[in-house]
């Protein structure tokens, strides 16, 4: 789920992951996000906006919207973590 500032909520899938952690440093995390079928597109204009990611088991983490893909599959946000990993 991505929860906005405005509190507006898009339901979706996360696929997370995380990279090495750097000397000292906490370790970057990335992912997409696909919106549920029920929430159309997702927010609207979301590109350089942070959301909070709520996960199943009710971690979070704040994430910026890098970009936004649309295709076949529908629509991908492209998220790039700004905290701890939630996982």
């Amino acid at each position: 789920m991505l929860l906005a500032s405005d509190g507006t909520r898009t339901p979706g899938t996360a696929a997370l992951f995380a990279e090495p952690a750097r000397k000292g440093g906490t370790s970057p995390w990335a992912g997409d996000f696909r919106p549920a079928n029920s929430a159309g597109d997702g927010p609207r204009n979301p590109v350089g906006k942070t959301f909070t990611l709520e996960l199943p088991d009710g971690s979070t983490g704040k994430v910026v919207v890098q970009s936004l893909k649309r295709g076949k599959g529908g629509v991908v946000l492209a998220l790039m973590g700004e905290d701890a990993p939630p996982f």
